[in-house]
Parts: structure tokens; sequence; C-alpha cells
């Protein structure tokens, strides 16, 4: 049994998944709206009082059986490298990371929380390398989203970061692809590799900001501007195509940044070409996205479904279709394997 809670800015998802034979059961899911600040950007503890209370109602309405739960940091708190060491034995490489991890990190060893993940060992006649990915966040940063949950009745089990999340969930175990993340405050972009994270990035334009670019490109309030977004997105035929018209320079703006990544990844990374980006987060559903990047891109775009891998009844499946895209994160770290 694994149960994954996914603690956004805007809203809070949870998913309980069993295990059979072979595959993951859906057992509960649900999601919520909160108007708390995320952990990140709180002083005090009464200041998380508000999110943890959302997520003991949300806990208490979908009916979740265990209280141990996993959750996921956002990208924009993590610092992500991939290091490259000689073919070295888990041991070694153990040993050395946090050596390494001073050289990329941009924060006091002494106040960071380092993990590695080995990414591929290599050995040929040209070279033989071991790459590593290496993770650190601050531990203030950690200590804050451990309280939230505490406060929430919970107990917390796992911390990782929502792209290994969203690569346990959405990835193809046999390909190189892109899975984008548009959250509310940041863009993520990852690549994954044979269903492992080798890549990421974060990006601040997303969400929020093709909510602004309507309301300026419109003349209209925010709030409707939301609305509009989720109704019309990039559709020529809907609304004479001016909210496609107002959104467009922004969505160029993620396309640049997602060309970037697929240079540095091939150049310096000398990783292959992804065979498709995956589309995940609340602006997933937005009107003809897929098809807008695909011209951006040249490359197939779809939107990802986080319950692929995961048995649902077909009623659940049904009621879950206009909110999955916004589960990817809840799923894969329900899915997490110790």
């Amino acid at each position: 049994m694994g149960v994954g809670l996914d603690i956004g800015s805007k809203t809070v998802k949870i998913v309980e998944l069993s295990q059979g034979k072979n595959e993951f059961i859906l057992k509960a899911s649900g999601i919520a709206g909160h108007k708390g600040r995320p952990p990140e950007q709180t002083q005090t503890e009464k200041e998380l009082t508000p999110l943890a209370e959302t997520i003991r109602k949300l806990y208490k309405e979908v009916r979740i059986s265990s209280k141990e739960v996993s959750i996921a940091l956002p990208e924009s708190q993590v610092f992500i490298r991939t290091v490259k060491f000689p073919l070295l034995t888990d041991s070694e490489i153990a040993s050395a990371i946090k050596w390494e991890a001073e050289q990329y990190i941009p924060i006091p060893i002494s106040e960071a929380i380092v993990q590695h993940q080995i990414i591929e060992r290599k050995e040929d006649i040209t070279s033989s390398q071991t790459t590593v990915l290496l993770i650190a966040v601050s531990k203030q940063i950690v200590e804050k989203y451990v309280k939230v949950v505490e406060m929430a009745g919970l107990n917390l089990i796992v911390v990782e970061t929502e792209l290994m999340s969203m690569v346990r969930s959405l990835a193809p175990s046999d390909q190189t692809v892109l899975i984008l993340d548009f959250g509310a405050k940041s863009t993520d972009i990852a690549i994954a590799k044979e269903g492992r994270l080798v890549f990421s990035r974060s990006v601040l334009t997303a969400g929020e900001a093709f909510t602004r670019a309507i309301a300026q490109g419109l003349g209209i309030e925010e709030i409707r501007a939301e609305e509009y977004k989720k109704a019309y997105g990039l559709s020529e035929s809907l609304l004479e195509g001016k909210v496609k018209e107002a959104l467009q320079p922004t969505v160029r703006l993620v396309s640049d940044e997602i060309k970037k990544a697929i240079h540095f990844y091939q150049s310096e990374e000398r990783g292959s070409t992804p065979s498709s980006l995956i589309l995940a987060g609340g602006t997933a559903g937005m009107p003809e996205i897929a098809s807008v990047l695909t011209k951006f891109l040249n490359i197939e775009v779809v939107i990802g479904n986080p319950f692929s891998k995961v048995k649902c009844d077909p009623q659940v499946v049904k009621s879950l279709s206009d909110y999955a895209s916004y589960y990817s994160v809840a799923v894969g770290l329900a899915m997490r394997e110790e």
C-alpha cells in the first residue's frame, strides 16, 4: 500500500494505491484547492495551519486508510545536476558525492540534504564512467514540508522531487522522452531515459503567466482570463482565436526553453533525441496546447495519463478524466517501491 501526497502551490492531491500481482490498483484519490501559502513561502508555523487543515480534511473525505505518506518537493526548490565519475562502486560514489556536491550547489553543504541516484554505468574502448544524478535541497525547506505533514496528523516516510515522481507514473520504460509539467508558478522540464530521470530544468513561465497574458491581451480581469484559458486555450475557432493570439508569445517562450533543454542534453550529456513530449499539470488540459507545441517543436506531443500503469474501475476513470493531468506526482509517489 502506498500513499502519495502532492502539495502544490494552489491544490493538494492524494492517491492511495495497493499492489496486486504485477500491477497497481487504485484505492482512493482526491483533489482540493487551498488558499494557504506553500511551505517554502512561510515564516511561521501558524502560516502552515490552513494548508494542514486542507490536507487533513481531504484525507478524511477520500477515506485514505494509511497515515504513512510520501511527498515531493517542487523542482524550483531543488538543485539537480548530473555528475560524471570513473567506474566506482556504489559505496565509493556515496563517499565521494558530498565532496562533489560542494562544487555544484549554491548553499553550504551543512545546510543541505544531499542525495544521489546512479543513472548509468558505461564501459567501452574509449571511456569508462558512471553517470550520477546529484540532488540537493535546503534542510529548512524540507523541515517546513515535514512540519505541515505532521500538523495534518500524518507520518512522512519519503521525500523526493516532483519530476522523479512524474517519471515513475508517466515515462515508458523503453524510450527517451520529455515530460513537461505546467504548474501554476513554474514549468518543469524533464528528460527520462528508460524510465529514469536523467535531466531536469525549471522555468518561471507557467500557468499564471498564461493567465496574465490573456488578461493583458484582452483587457479583462485575471479571474475571467483564467476561465478563458481553460475554456478556449489555443483554439483558432473559439472566440475568434483571440485567446490563442494572446497566449502565443508566452507559449513560444516555453517552447524555446524546451529546445534549449534538448540541445543541452544532446550536446553536454550526449543523450539521444526524445521520441515524444508528455504533458502534465493543470495547464496540460488547455485546448489545443498539444497541437501548438507539436508545431513549435516538431515532436509528437501527448497529454500524459498518470493512471495508465494503474488498474482502475471504469467509472472511476471516467470521473477522473477531467482532472487526470493533475495527479501525475501523487500517483508516482504512491507507486514508489522501497
